[in-house]
């Protein structure tokens, strides 16, 4: 990371500055693409800015994202796009055809999370709004989503005005309730692939919390994980505190369970396999001296492979039950362990040779400077399901770096962390972040839609 860091440029407003050491390498001429990109970038910035700052102020939570989703579907209609709206819930999908070639999906996210917003941003978001559960909760949008939507928009714009550079079907969604890893779903049992041209790629792109603006990540194979909820019920019989023995104390079991539990990654996943089972939250008893009838734990598991969710969710279930049985607790009072399937977000997986092609092709546009591979990470996306139907369309995120670089240089000097991903004070740099998402996913259209010149 220090090497890559040392050559980066370190400033805000001039995006893309690689575009001019590098255009030489494929196009000579004044008009070339990349000064025609880069001059547009410059000219578009301005409105896409201001949409930016709209979406940020107007964030929606997940499978309410009604306003926002019409906001995007407005603005591909404007740019020339056939849009659907309400697919799969408040989904989009625009669809631009351009003659015979390869279909690509390029998919943004809606929604925006339940967290107060501390950035100090003179845009911040002050919207509340009531949550599923009745509850009223502030609303942000901690995890870059308006990056993300802001950008598909002037890669479609910019897309529009290529036509005569790329052939072949381009397919824009704006996708609900990521952030409950839900959306996609809903948008595929909706008949996305059906409805609509199927892909044969599929492609996003994600801030990155902790990589500077004006730079790209990339990652093969395995990207983000498996991320399943857990909830178990731990019961037991209740009593005086005095008197425990009269009782089957579920706290005591509760404790010898987290602590088992502990031992499922290190003792019984092969080393080498990244797993994670984390105990987020316990809740039981309501009083010094009354041992309770009842604990609940709260779960959150991550893994990259089916088989090592499999078999981490069985040990689970093995360890609760054999615990309860060592403390005598008869068939009926045994621990109840729940899987949130509905929750559930598989892995995801970018094709190997898909994400080498584009990260080569980023590494012409930007220099190998600014383009890196990154190590993958064990957060959510459910971007995963689109290359997870029968038809195993290959698909890539990639990520966009978000951060002031000279930021990104003092945590790496002090060892203090960035604000990250979900973070009431995550703050992403709009320039040049929202240029560099705009040419990079105008880049990989290209790559693989682009005509030869």
């Amino acid at each position: 990371m220090s090497t890559f860091l040392n050559h980066f440029p370190v400033f805000a407003g001039a995006c893309l500055v690689s575009f001019v050491q590098s255009a030489q390498g494929a196009d000579s001429s004044p008009t070339s693409l990349r000064e025609s990109l880069q001059a547009r970038a410059n000219r578009e910035y301005p409105r896409l800015f201001e949409l930016y700052k709209h979406l940020h102020t107007h964030p929606e939570l997940s499978l309410h994202e009604e306003k926002t989703g019409q906001r995007v579907a407005d603005e591909l209609k404007e740019t020339g796009l056939e849009v659907t709206t309400r697919v799969g819930g408040h989904g989009v999908v625009g669809v631009l055809r351009n003659g015979r070639g390869p279909t690509i999906l390029v998919r943004t996210d809606l929604d925006a999370l339940p967290v107060k917003e501390q950035t100090g941003l003179p845009y911040a978001s002050t919207v509340r709004a009531t949550d599923d559960k009745g509850a009223e909760v502030e609303v942000m949008h901690a995890c870059g989503h308006d990056v993300h939507m802001t950008v598909l928009v002037g890669a479609a714009r910019t897309l529009v005005s290529l036509k005569d550079r790329w052939q072949g079907t381009l397919v824009m969604i704006g996708q609900p309730a990521e952030e409950k890893g839900s959306g996609a779903r809903k948008m595929l049992a909706d008949g996305l692939f059906t409805r609509f041209p199927k892909p044969d790629y599929c492609l996003a792109l994600h801030v990155k919390a902790d990589l500077p603006a004006g730079s790209l990540g990339y990652i093969e194979g395995y990207a983000l994980g498996n991320v399943d909820s857990v909830d178990i019920t731990i019961r037991g019989v209740g009593g005086h505190g005095a008197w425990p023995h009269k009782t089957k104390d579920p706290i005591v079991l509760a404790a010898q369970i987290v602590l088992a539990l502990q031992t499922i990654v290190s003792r019984e996943i092969a080393p080498g396999e990244p797993a994670v089972v984390t105990v987020g939250s316990i809740h039981g008893g309501t009083k010094h001296n009354i041992i309770p009838d009842e604990v609940q734990l709260q779960l959150t598991l991550r893994s990259y492979t089916d088989e090592v969710r499999a078999q981490t969710i069985a040990a689970i279930k093995r360890m609760t039950r054999g615990l309860a049985e060592a403390a005598g607790l008869p068939e009926d009072r045994l621990p109840i362990v729940a899987l949130q399937e509905q929750e559930f977000t598989p892995a995801t997986y970018n094709d190997p040779a898909l994400t080498r092609r584009l990260a080569g092709a980023f590494k012409n546009w930007f220099s190998e400077t600014n383009v890196q591979q990154v190590k993958p990470v064990m957060g959510g996306e459910d971007f995963s399901e689109y290359g997870r139907t029968p038809d195993k369309i290959p698909i890539c995120m990639f990520w966009l770096g978000a951060v002031k670089p000279e930021l990104v240089l003092e945590s790496e000097r002090t060892g203090k962390p960035l604000p990250s991903l979900h973070s009431s004070q995550f703050a992403p740099l709009p320039e040049p972040t929202i240029k560099t998402g705009v040419i990079s996913m105008t880049a990989a259209v290209l790559e693989l839609a682009g005509k030869p010149q």
